[in-house]
């Protein structure tokens, strides 16, 4: 089987609080480590009242301190909202904090709508090579190859992954030869074509040899098909209050709930977790084995948003037993 990795959203959930939700985190971190996963990523969103990361940096040094093994990190870092060379020190400090643990993806996407990213960065530049560069200053910080040095940051190994939901992201993952982690969780369309051409324009660099796709994907497992398709629910719901304009915290699961939606609501939870397994140990694992026989992932990048902080260990519990341990991972608990 191939590697697992995590990717935590920080739920904030109806009746819950941030403080409550970045616990949580550090739990399923914990359990995510125990159970031999291979990466625990969280996600970069400002102005969002379901999701608690948005000061990503500090909660990853957070999370890195509760653990003791697994790789902790940015899936990802959403770069024109920041200066590079401040990426550069808070990844550097994170490096020298917790070495080789710690990994940096990034994105070029703002993560928020176009007045919070004013708010964060103060200038917007449209200009689409703007990405591009960042990404290389970024990197050039990293190598020591600029007049402004990046202390903690220069010389120090943080292996960087560039994040997409278009072909963009995999022409220029290819292009530097670095690792791309596709948000197939939920932007699905263009998977297929993303990954034929990250694979067929890869140029082996000094930080990848041979192309690495990661696939974000949803599990919603449960010991029984039904109990899981009620537990889906509740990300189901706050996919459609986002796209309606209204997001919030991520409420409880309900009953028949897509059976609710009008045929054009449900064509949307169909297309958007179009990459996703819901249902009971058995049929989680026929239909993670046939995403990855599609897709032939290297690396799946899975994540489980429920309301119930326990079901959603268990979720995780059950794809851990898919995991291949190395010798002596895994403890109890």
């Amino acid at each position: 089987m191939i590697p697992f990795s995590f990717l935590d959203l920080c739920p904030i959930t109806e009746g819950g609080s941030a403080s409550e939700s970045l616990a949580h985190t550090v739990d399923v971190a914990q359990h995510a480590e125990r159970w031999g996963f291979n990466r625990f990523w969280m996600a970069e969103h400002h102005g969002m009242p379901g999701i608690a990361s948005a000061a990503t940096a500090v909660l990853i040094g957070h999370v890195a301190g509760a653990t003791s093994r697994i790789r902790v990190g940015a899936g990802g870092i959403m770069l024109p909202n920041h200066s590079p060379l401040v990426i550069a020190e808070q990844f550097g400090t994170l490096e020298a904090l917790y070495p080789g643990r710690i990994d940096l993806g990034l994105g070029r996407a703002p993560g928020s709508d176009q007045a919070t990213a004013r708010a964060l960065r103060r200038n917007l530049d449209t200009d689409p090579d703007a990405f591009p560069r960042d990404v290389l200053e970024l990197i050039a910080y990293f190598e020591g190859r600029t007049p402004v040095r990046a202390v903690p940051g220069e010389g120090q190994a943080v292996p960087i992954w560039i994040l997409g939901s278009s072909l963009f992201g995999a022409q220029l993952a290819a292009m530097l030869g670095l690792p791309y982690a596709f948000a197939s969780h939920f932007a699905p369309a263009q998977m297929m074509d993303a990954i034929a051409v990250y694979r067929a324009q890869f140029k082996p660099s000094r930080f990848l040899q041979r192309p690495h796709v990661m696939l974000g994907y949803n599990v919603f497992a449960a010991d029984t098909d039904d109990e899981a398709r009620y537990l889906a629910t509740s990300w189901q719901q706050s996919f459609v209050n986002l796209r309606l304009g209204h997001p919030g915290r991520l409420p409880p699961p309900v009953e028949g709930y897509a059976e609710s939606l009008p045929p054009q609501g449900r064509k949307l939870i169909e297309h958007v977790l179009s990459c996703s397994a819901i249902g009971s140990p058995h049929a989680v694992a026929n239909a993670i084995n046939a995403f990855i026989e599609r897709t032939g992932a290297d690396e799946l990048i899975l994540t489980s948003n429920m309301h119930d902080h326990a079901a959603r260990l268990r979720s995780i519990e059950i794809v851990a037993g898919l995991i291949e341990e190395p010798a002596g991972a895994r403890s109890a608990g």
